[in-house]
């Protein structure tokens, strides 16, 4: 049975795979990082190599590897680490790290979060307060909805078992791995375990275990 165990950093990331992995010492759930990624963010720029990366004005560190397109908007607090995409029109809005590798397509808006290497979102995602896994991947249109309608502080729920987490903006928590479905939304507080998919136009929400296909909510199979 899926509980809170299931939406421990150790269960969804692997730590190597980002330049953020000091910011998850110490801490037992991922979410635990989102108030922090800011200042994270200035303190380690301070020490990034000048010959590997352009220090921009607003505390903004841009990979000399990266590709950045001319449309793209960063604002600071960013990292911007090696050999990444910032495609067309992408909106960067700030508290930003984009991993190694990792494509911020068309369109697509980030505000305070963290990219681990080779996560794709490439088509018209809204990423808010949320932290993706290695390889993770969102489907064209698919999109984390960050704060409740009631603006209620976010719990997230794992079977049986709830966790306060504190915190009004929360979008969701992505394993390694992870395939979001195009036009697919996360609602707020979600967990999704490793090498999970989700079905396009899924509405998700809650703890949902890794290894797993989710096609509605109250259908989840175990992969083969």
């Amino acid at each position: 049975m899926v509980g809170l165990q299931d939406a421990a950093v150790t269960a969804l990331y692997t730590l190597e795979e980002t330049i953020a992995k000091e910011l998850f010492e110490g801490l037992t759930y991922p979410w635990e990082a989102l108030p922090k990624i800011k200042d994270f963010i200035i303190s380690l720029g301070e020490k990034l190599p000048e010959e590997k990366y352009e220090r921009r004005d607003g505390n903004i560190w841009i990979a000399r590897s990266a590709k950045v397109f001319p449309s793209a908007y960063i604002g600071g607090p960013a990292i911007i680490d090696e050999e990444a995409q910032i495609r067309h029109c992408a909106f960067i809005r700030g508290s930003a790290i984009v991993g190694k590798g990792a494509v911020v397509g068309n369109s697509t808006e980030l505000k305070n979060v963290i990219l681990f290497n080779k996560v794709q979102v490439p088509h018209y995602n809204y990423v808010g307060d949320s932290i993706l896994g290695y390889k993770a991947h969102m489907g064209a249109g698919s999109i984390t909805s960050n704060v409740k309608s009631d603006k209620t502080l976010v719990v997230v729920k794992a079977g049986g078992e709830n966790c306060e987490t504190g915190l009004k903006k929360f979008g969701a928590m992505l394993g390694d791995h992870v395939e979001v479905g195009c036009n697919s939304v996360l609602n707020p507080g979600t967990v999704i375990g490793k090498n999970t998919n989700i079905y396009p136009t899924s509405m998700v929400r809650g703890v949902i275990p890794a290894g797993s296909i989710y096609k509605r909510q109250g259908e989840i199979a175990d992969k083969q």
